[in-house]
């Protein structure tokens, strides 16, 4: 896949937001990006109070062990980690009441699992900020939104503006830029810079995983979808009961039922 990469990501002023925000799914492109960005505050004079690590929790459809990972990380840098999660069940549960699983044209995973959880974060950080620092009373606080998208990923990734006003969290309380740190990094950039730090990555990398994000994701492969399932059995087989009761397949040309059997396959 040939994917045109800008050349570089210009850094923002960072001192002059109130609150840094480092979206973490404890994968290694927001592994790499919480270490980089906690590099370019220290660099920057930022104090890491400024600096908030927030996961969004998708409960059982996560690699096991991913919320613990993400909290290490974030406490390996003395950093506020805070956990946001939709109050009416994971993923799911979701599925299981809309009869339909996201797609890669109607992705409500991430809009409201992840967007619209961190949105209501950003308002009760703006209220604490505000709090402790009376003498933002009257200003809107300025949040820097942080997020470990690359360019190298998809074409539609590479499409992104890697710095910008985020309009749609901004309100006439706060003023939210988004800032893709390492939007024009390689995977060996990632890599490098995790080894680096000396801080443990998710062990579904090891085992030939390329992405972590929900155990079982639309946009993956069915490659990738069928290593999952060997390796998570009964979440599949959850996934195929809901497919079965809402009538509605996993992918439109894969259906859980299909990944499950390809899983139970003897090696060859």
């Amino acid at each position: 896949m040939n994917i045109s990469v800008p050349l570089e990501v210009s850094t923002p002023d960072l001192a002059s937001y109130d609150v840094i925000l480092i979206n973490s799914s404890a994968g290694k492109d927001s592994q790499a990006m919480l270490t980089h960005v906690v590099e370019q505050c220290d660099a920057a004079g930022v104090g890491r109070w400024r600096i908030i690590v927030v996961h969004a929790d998708l409960g059982r459809v996560e690699w096991p062990g991913t919320l613990d990972l993400a909290r290490r990380h974030a406490e390996a840098y003395g950093l506020y980690f805070e956990v946001v999660r939709r109050e009416l069940g994971d993923l799911l549960d979701q599925i299981a009441q809309r009869g339909k699983f996201p797609s890669a044209t109607a992705r409500y995973c991430t809009s409201d699992h992840k967007t619209a959880q961190v949105a209501k974060l950003m308002t009760r950080l703006a209220k604490a900020h505000r709090r402790r620092n009376p003498s933002t009373l009257f200003r809107p606080i300025r949040i820097l939104n942080c997020l470990g998208i690359r360019a190298e990923e998809s074409h539609a990734r590479a499409k992104k503006v890697p710095f910008g006003p985020d309009k749609a969290a901004t309100n006439s309380r706060r003023i939210v830029d988004r800032w893709l740190p390492i939007f024009t990094w390689t995977q060996d950039q990632v890599w490098t810079t995790i080894r680096r730090s000396g801080l443990p990555h998710h062990p579904a990398y090891d085992l030939g995983m390329p992405r972590l994000s929900c155990v079982f994701c639309v946009l993956a492969g069915s490659k990738e979808l069928v290593l999952a399932a060997q390796h998570n059995p009964a979440l599949a087989e959850e996934y195929a009961a809901v497919e079965q009761r809402i009538g509605h397949t996993f992918k439109a040309d894969l259906s859980m039922a299909e990944i499950l059997r390809r899983a139970k396959e003897p090696v060859r």
